[in-house]
């Protein structure tokens, strides 16, 4: 099964931008399919409310089911001391299996990140370029697995690629989606140095093409077992396993799926 990990879906409400302003599923769905993508994981548009946003993402999920996965979206900052609160609803009444949080906004927080572990939630930063701060929160929080979106930079920042492919190698927790890298001598190097475990295909979706980005990983030239961790087996250990329900409850993983020793945490 060939997951992406990375998409976005829904509208945003600051009209200034297409990442604020709207994430269409449509022409995605269509391209994902001719591509063999069976499964993707969305979250919100940028928005500034993000409970809203998150119950619109829930009614795009329904309406796509199970082809898509929902992941909700909070800012550290904005949403501070209802953060608890809105991933409990996100897990209990949308079915969400993750996080996402964007650097642009704000950065990953204690309260994101006790939240993130008490629901055994992945959660996807955007750590914008800024990969120093990997450091910071990626060892005060070991259950939490971090997936780094870019592996580290949208903007093609070739210094935070560097780092966080020693990141990935350093810290067991630490994982990076390949969405939108187009350095492609730093995937060589991040699955030269860390391994193929380390990596989950995305492709930023809906605004870039899903069989391209998903091209990068083939022209790796690697072997089948481990195009297929990055392709899809990695993202179903980390992801498809059914969140906690907060409060001390057990993990459940689903019928025919492998339940993942941590939960994972995306850093887009």
């Amino acid at each position: 099964m060939i997951i992406d990990s990375h998409c976005h879906a829904g509208r945003g409400d600051l009209l200034t931008a297409p990442w604020n302003t709207d994430a269409p599923m449509e022409s995605y769905l269509r391209r994902a399919r001719r591509a063999g993508i069976e499964r993707t994981v969305v979250f919100p548009a940028f928005h500034t409310d993000y409970v809203t946003a998150n119950r619109e993402l829930a009614r795009v999920v329904d309406q796509w089911r199970p082809r898509l996965v929902g992941f909700a979206m909070v800012n550290p900052k904005n949403d501070a001391g209802r953060v608890r609160e809105m991933v409990r609803e996100a897990v209990v009444r949308h079915g969400f299996r993750g996080l996402k949080i964007h650097g642009h906004e704000a950065m990953p927080t204690r309260e994101v990140c006790e939240a993130a572990r008490e629901f055994r939630l992945p959660v996807i930063v955007d750590v914008a370029g800024k990969a120093h701060v990997i450091d910071m929160f990626a060892p005060q929080y070991p259950k939490v697995n971090f997936i780094i979106a870019h592996l580290g930079s949208f903007a093609d920042d070739w210094r935070a690629h560097e780092r966080v492919v020693e990141q990935l190698a350093r810290y067991p927790n630490v994982y990076a989606d390949t969405s939108g890298v187009r350095r492609f001598d730093y995937l060589v190097l991040a699955v030269k140095r860390a391994g193929a475990r380390k990596l989950l295909f995305g492709s930023d979706g809906p605004w870039l093409h899903p069989a391209l980005e998903l091209n990068k990983i083939r022209l790796l030239g690697l072997l089948p077992a481990e195009t297929n961790l990055i392709l899809g087996d990695n993202a179903r250990n980390l992801i498809f396993a059914r969140p906690s329900q907060g409060d001390g409850q057990s993990q459940v993983p689903f019928a025919g799926q492998s339940s993942c020793g941590d939960h994972l945490a995306f850093v887009v």
